[in-house]
């Protein structure tokens, strides 16, 4: 080849490598687009899987919970009993207005005859009228209350002896014993059966009113929610000498849990909220506040607490976050923290969930060896112990944070401990202070 060939064929080479390059190049950050994108795929895809176990499992439990047409009628319940205690506050407030015709009161159906009766007499301590003359026995009224014993109704028949004074005509009577209801046929021992069957034992009024009535008893749901309504309303200084005690201590767990409230009128549900405050594990009173708010609203915490300013066991919910800034200080829940990793290993068995639990299985290790020891013992021991394996735990979650997909459930679960790790850490400070919030939770479950 002759000197202009050679430089002819090597600039057509040079060319060719140089378009090579060019090429080698784009298909190099194609390369990378595809790999970000696959990564990108492969994260969405975790999560959707995971998403979906959790649904097949909530699935699951939801069928088993599901309502039948007859409790769906426990919601109409809720009305009657809110309609009787409104009017049993009302009729408290209000000033009696003088009686200018006498009502016509409706008649009793008699109790049951065959019910064995209790004879309770009351009559005066002193049978000698003021004048000095001895009183004279001339009759009597006689009114029957219904009780009930487990397994037994029984029928109380008050009788007040009338005692009059032939001389001066002076009549004496021993007045008429307090009554939850005055003038009702249930005693203080029916209604708490009644209460407790409903509040207690989940039993709903339309059940009772069954119960009742295979007794020989008929008794209306409407009444059944008017006792409770009225009984409510009577126990309320109860209740608020009860929180009184709850936000009396140093330490106070809270808890919400949703339930499903009818809208009067519109025949539908929307979702309301119980929130329990307990006293600790650790606290000498066992005590436990259940109230009631139409929504979540943080405003339903602040109004409980008011200027309480202690150490509140809770999980994340915002709601409590103003309560944070009045000088409330957050005390974490490890339970979860430990149920994030919980469903991860559940549904697809993370190795690093699997790690993750093993970490915390330390720390409750460690608890249940203090759970009863006095609280100076106990916070000497979590620091000697526990403190050390929560340092490792921590390092451990920050170096793998870094290495999984963002937005991976993985990730998610590790942001939530990172993210609360001053609130997960309190405990170790102050022996007084629960590694979780399952105290309250507990409580919820209970009731």
């Amino acid at each position: 080849m002759t000197p202009d060939q050679l430089r002819a064929f090597a600039a057509q080479l040079l060319s060719q490598v140089e378009t090579m390059g060019k090429t080698v190049e784009t298909m190099g950050r194609t390369v990378e687009t595809m790999g970000k994108k696959i990564n990108r795929d492969q994260t969405v895809i975790e999560k959707l899987t995971h998403e979906i176990a959790q649904l097949k499992r909530l699935k699951f439990a939801k069928r088993s919970e599901q309502m039948n047409p007859q409790q769906a009628s426990l919601l109409d319940d809720l009305i009657d009993t809110d309609i009787a205690a409104i009017e049993a506050e009302l009729q408290a407030l209000q000033i009696a207005p003088a009686t200018t015709e006498k009502k016509q009161k409706p008649k009793r159906t008699a109790l049951p005859a065959e019910f064995p009766r209790t004879l309770i007499h009351h009559e005066p301590d002193n049978t000698h009228c003021p004048c000095g003359c001895a009183l004279k026995r001339i009759g009597e009224d006689v009114s029957e209350k219904l009780d009930y014993t487990p397994g037994v109704f029984t029928v109380e028949r008050h009788v007040r002896g009338k005692w009059i004074c032939d001389d001066c005509e002076t009549l004496i009577q021993a007045p008429v014993p307090a009554q939850v209801i005055d003038k009702g046929i249930p005693t203080a021992g029916l209604l708490a059966h009644v209460m407790i069957a409903k509040f207690a034992d989940h039993l709903p009024l339309y059940r009772q009113e069954s119960i009742f009535g295979r007794a020989g008893l008929s008794i209306p749901r409407s009444t059944l929610a008017q006792w409770v309504g009225v009984t409510g309303v009577q126990l309320q200084p109860l209740v608020d000498a009860l929180r009184d005690v709850v936000i009396g201590q140093q330490v106070v767990h809270a808890d919400e849990t949703p339930v499903q409230m009818l809208a009067p009128g519109t025949k539908k549900t929307h979702r309301s909220y119980v929130w329990a405050y307990a006293t600790s594990q650790f606290c000498e009173t066992a005590a436990v506040v259940y109230d009631f708010s139409p929504s979540r609203a943080g405003e339903h915490a602040r109004n409980f607490l008011q200027g309480w300013k202690g150490k509140l066991v809770c999980d994340d919910f915002g709601g409590y976050k103003a309560s944070f800034e009045l000088g409330v200080t957050e005390i974490g829940c490890m339970a979860h923290a430990r149920r994030k990793f919980f469903e991860l290993h559940a549904t697809n068995k993370s190795q690093l969930a699997e790690q993750a639990l093993r970490y915390i299985q330390l720390l409750y290790e460690i608890e249940s060896e203090v759970r009863d020891l006095e609280s100076e013992l106990r916070r000497r021991i979590r620091q000697e112990k526990a403190a050390p394996v929560m340092d490792r735990l921590h390092a451990w979650m920050i170096a793998q944070r870094d290495l999984v997909p963002e937005g991976s459930a993985i990730s998610r679960a590790f942001d939530y401990s990172l993210k609360r790790w001053a609130a997960l850490s309190r405990y170790l400070n102050d022996g007084a202070v629960p590694i979780d919030n399952n105290w309250a939770e507990v409580r919820h479950e209970v009731a």
